[in-house]
């Protein structure tokens, strides 16, 4: 009998405390927050993948927070310019200008969240491409 294929997705964060988590990723990227267990909570991100957000010093969960955050979150967007100037305004901290990756086709720029994990806003070029992420 085949298994079903997968319904959605989370991506879980570690973090000393949620207030500047949840602020950033509630207020600042507008993501609907979704499940709110105290220590833990779920974001919406559009369509079926979603960030969760946990409280380590709380003790639950299944990982600890690390030093350095080896995890990309990539947001595909339709105009990463005004992402950046969105987040520019609201003083982000922006690691660097937006670029162009002709390899790859798209535009990007990265921050870091508060808990230093980096974040992506990408924005395919490439019509066809595009089209799979819409």
């Amino acid at each position: 009998m085949p298994v079903a294929s997968p319904k959605s997705s989370i991506t879980w964060f570690y973090y000393d405390g949620l207030t500047e988590a949840a602020t950033f990723y509630g207020k600042t990227l507008g993501l609907e927050q979704v499940l709110d267990a105290g220590w833990a909570q779920i974001y919406r991100i559009p369509g079926n993948a979603f960030v969760g957000l946990v409280d380590a010093s709380a003790g639950k969960g299944t990982c600890q927070t690390q030093e350095t955050n080896a995890v990309l979150l990539t947001f595909v967007v339709d105009d990463v310019p005004a992402w950046f100037e969105k987040l520019q305004s609201a003083g982000e901290p922006l690691r660097g200008e937006i670029t162009v990756m002709e390899d790859v086709q798209i535009r990007t720029f990265f921050l870091s969240d508060p808990g230093g994990y980096s974040i992506e806003f990408q924005e395919f070029l490439d019509p066809k491409v595009r089209s799979t992420f819409q």
